[in-house]
């Protein structure tokens, strides 16, 4: 029979175990090896069988068994310890309290997805994983973030495979009940709730959980109560799930609910208001609508509000294609805001003109939520040096006239939380170096250019080490491999080879990500015959572990999964390729550090990142990648091999897959291999060992997400938060107001005449030439504007390809004709071809960059050609 209602009796723990339940609470179990130790020794069995959850574990564990330990005085000491080590870990002094400088109060994070743990399964890929991980680092530093993100119900898909290959979906129902959250209830004990408008007078509630993650409270929005109509429950159903209006849904509710979620959480516990908001992602970018109302409450006029927010806001966006980025019909937004919906006080004009695609090249029907979030935030950010110059040119429309690398997107690299991620054994094998404690503090806060210590650790014991993760991975996969099968049909009895598949002593290559197409699973089936050969080498064989979802939506990306596990299920090479599926936390911390190799073969430049081989390489695993994300910004030989590319512009796509596959087979046939299976004097294949040496002393404290964490601090978080702090009412009147006359009077700022004289008539190194240039202001003054000469080298077309800007300074006051003269010296610093123009931008000491208005006039050709702008 079947229950027609399911809910969680909870155990009633003996008093002296009360603190099991405070550390099951806080996911920084998740991280902290000790405490999953504690967790485990409760009942190792049932440990096992909870997926290494605690709040299943004590949901299942016997009453005498917790008897028994209440009584355990070893175990009560164990579990005193490590209540008291989290009660140090959460209240004590970390890095962020350290810094002199005026950081914020607290910092808001939003974002549509959160990996922290397994037993939380709110996430689908590396945007999710990079947000847990950003969350647990700002834990360990102390940073004040406040997380916010959505509960779904279903979580994301799990994936099975049907018996010929094709992906399966599946949606548990997760109860929130039996998860590490807790509801956030108001002081009179009832559940804390936000509200939404929605057209025709229906609203959409949301109860508010909360997971504590290590010091940072994570605050998750679930629309599945009572209040809601069918429709509204649903709308935190499943990530990335429903059509158009129900991710807009998704989105209003994320930011706009959220931002009321985090003044609510401020108001019941006494934390300190955030200073600053970060989106992950254009997800959440109405939050700046909601933050804009309430100003607009408190007696501002939108534009000045729209000025106030800015200045606090940082955006990041992690797309590199277009078609990433969500986007919605100008009418479905229309009608979800304004008198008879959500904001009802603000003009839905307004609203609409933040998001339209109002430039060269945009579709103006389409309302774009990276175009928002960087209309909103005075910061903006790309996830590696080489998409931050993919977003400048993606994003070039918006502000016209500037070159891309003046588009203000600067860029901050992924980092990984090493806690997280790195093998237990890895860890234990610095701890025996350096210390526990260094050993952590290491991992968490980083901070050094390199971890020399690694250089004293014998060639045995990396070599060692390296073995027993495999060792581990294959035990890993033969498991997983015979219940995929199971599901597939599959009966024990003709399951028996599973037991002889991979083989500890052979090189392994991992490759594990979402299936789009650009990230090109299939490539290494291009030359099946020389793949076959590779794997099946009699001295030097090669086995591949290989898992991915696709998006349920995605057929293709399903036919490329289908395409894999056909071919590894053929008997001539099954035990030495294999198909995972359910790729998720769980395996995943088993297959990084079992890895020698970590593969990832995109279409250049459409990785914005891609963090995978960062985890791999804190383990000691090499990277095989093409030169995209974070690996075009790090890659040195000595930490792995880089695939060429064949990305020119008239590449043929099918001839480019044929190219760059066959750069990948010659690399682990010629290098990769060899390196892997010669042995030097002591038995021991001394080359990679020096490889997996210099990725942990030299590319290990690059990849960490404690450093990434503190680059945002530093070169984002405390500039927006200085920025917000001068931003009052008064000033962002007045700066509102200074654009508004400077967008009105622009067409009036003309460039009109450039003149250069200099000491002698050779342009050598070392002249300084004298600029002399008169231009017109209109209707504004020289307080107005900066009048710059920019000058560098210049290529065959004559456009400036390194250039310099320097001030130049108005001499005296307006002519009779309202024009003004600017003068300045001009130093040819290099040599070559060389050249000058002149500019004018808007000027105003509270602008973020001279390219914040989109503002800039130049020469005519006419003014030009009387220059003599240019040298040879």
């Amino acid at each position: 029979m079947k229950a027609i209602r399911r809910f969680t009796v909870r155990p009633v723990l003996p008093e002296p175990l009360r603190p099991l339940s405070d550390l099951a609470r806080n996911l920084r179990w998740s991280w902290h090896a000790e405490t999953r130790d504690l967790f485990q020794s409760v009942d190792p069995e049932r440990w096992a069988s909870s997926d290494g959850d605690p709040v299943r574990l004590l949901g299942s564990v016997a009453p005498e068994r917790l008897a028994e330990l209440a009584e355990d005085r070893r175990f009560l000491r164990r579990l005193t310890a490590a209540a008291d080590d989290l009660r140090d870990y959460v209240t004590g002094d970390r890095w962020y309290q350290s810094q002199s400088a005026e950081l914020p109060a607290a910092i808001a994070y939003f974002s549509p997805e959160f990996g922290i743990t397994a037993a939380l399964p709110q996430y689908s890929g590396g945007l999710g994983i990079l947000a847990g991980d950003h969350l647990k680092a700002a834990s360990d530093l102390g940073v004040p973030l406040i997380g916010v993100g959505l509960l779904y119900r279903h979580g994301y898909f799990r994936q099975s495979l049907s018996r010929d290959g094709w992906q399966q979906e599946h949606y548990p129902v997760l109860d929130p009940n039996e998860l590490p959250v807790t509801l956030l209830k108001d002081a009179d004990g009832t559940p804390a709730r936000v509200s939404l408008a929605l057209p025709g007078g229906r609203s959409l509630h949301a109860r508010i959980w909360l997971a504590q993650v290590g010091r940072v409270p994570l605050l998750l929005l679930d629309s599945d109560v009572e209040e809601n109509d069918l429709g509204e429950r649903g709308v935190t159903d499943r990530l990335y799930g429903g059509g158009s209006e129900h991710r807009l849904l998704q989105e209003m509710l994320l930011g706009i609910g959220g931002v009321r979620a985090v003044r609510t959480y401020c108001r019941l516990t006494g934390h300190a208001e955030p200073e600053v908001f970060h989106t992950n992602e254009g997800h959440a970018g109405f939050l700046g609508l909601e933050r804009i109302a309430e100003l607009c409450d408190q007696g501002l006029d939108f534009d000045s509000g729209l000025e106030a927010v800015r200045a606090g806001t940082v955006f990041t966006t992690h797309t590199p294609v277009p078609a990433g980025i969500d986007r919605f019909d100008r009418e479905l937004v229309a009608r979800h805001f304004g008198p008879d919906a959500e904001l009802p006080r603000i003009d839905v004009e307004r609203i609409l003109r933040l998001g339209m695609e109002t430039y060269p090249g945009g579709e103006p029907n389409l309302f774009n939520m990276a175009v928002m979030g960087l209309r909103l935030g005075q910061r903006a950010n790309g996830v590696s040096l080489l998409h931050g110059n993919v977003s400048r040119e993606m994003f070039s429309g918006l502000w016209p006239g500037f070159d891309a690398d003046e588009v203000p997107i600067t860029s901050v690299t992924n980092g990984v939380h090493a806690p997280t991620w790195v093998a237990p054994e890895v860890f234990r094998l610095g701890a025996r170096q350096i210390g526990a404690q260094r050993t952590e503090d290491a991992l968490t806060v980083g901070g050094s250019d390199r971890w020399d210590a690694v250089a004293d650790i014998p060639d045995q014991d990396i070599w060692e080490l390296r073995r027993v993760l495999r060792e581990q991975l294959v035990v890993e996969v033969r498991e997983r491999l015979r219940a995929s099968w199971r599901q597939r049909g599959a009966g024990s009895a003709e399951l028996s080879w599973i037991d002889g598949v991979l083989d500890p002593d052979v090189l392994t290559i991992g490759f594990a990500r979402r299936v789009p197409s650009y990230k090109r699973l299939t490539l290494m089936l291009r030359d099946r015959d020389r793949l076959m050969e590779m794997l099946l080498h009699p001295e030097r064989p090669i086995q591949i572990v290989v898992a991915g979802k696709s998006h349920p939506a995605d057929d293709g990306g399903k036919r490329l999964i289908q395409e894999l596990v056909r071919f590894a299920d053929d008997p001539r090479v099954r035990h030495r390729i294999v198909f995972l599926p359910d790729y998720g936390m769980a395996m995943a911390q088993k297959l990084y550090p079992g890895c020698d190799i970590w593969l990832n073969n995109p279409l250049r430049p459409l990785e914005a990142c891609g963090t995978s081989g960062m985890k791999a390489a804190l383990n000691g695993c090499l990277n095989l990648s093409v030169l995209d994300g974070w690996w075009d910004e790090w890659f040195q030989p000595d930490f792995g091999w880089a695939i060429p590319t064949a990305d020119g512009t008239g590449t043929d796509p099918d001839h480019r897959d044929d190219i760059e596959a066959a750069a990948l087979y010659d690399l682990l046939e010629q290098r990769v291999t060899p390196r892997f299976y010669e042995r030097g004097e002591a038995g021991l294949p001394d080359r990679w060992i020096e490889m997996v040496r210099q990725t942990l002393t030299l590319l290990g404290p690059k990849v960490l997400a404690g450093r990434m964490v503190r680059e945002y601090v530093e070169r984002l978080y405390a500039p927006a938060a200085l920025a917000h702090r001068s931003m009052d009412a008064e000033s962002a009147r007045e700066l509102a107001g200074w654009k508004a006359r400077v967008r009105a009077a622009w067409h009036g700022v003309t460039v009109d005449h450039v003149e250069t004289s200099a000491a002698t008539m050779t342009p050598e190194l070392g002249t300084t030439l004298s600029l002399r240039v008169r231009v017109g202001l209109g209707e504004l003054g020289p307080d107005d504007v900066e009048v710059q000469v920019v000058a560098g080298r210049v290529d065959a077309e004559d456009r400036i390809s390194d250039g310099e800007a320097v001030p130049l300074k108005p001499s005296g006051g307006a002519d009779v004709e309202g024009r003004w003269v600017y003068e300045g010296p001009l130093s040819l610093d290099r040599t070559g071809p060389y050249g000058y123009t002149v500019r004018i931008l808007p000027a105003h000491r509270l602008l973020a960059s001279s390219a914040e208005l989109g503002l800039v006039t130049v020469p005519s050709e006419d003014v030009m050609e009387a220059a003599g702008v240019l040298m040879r």
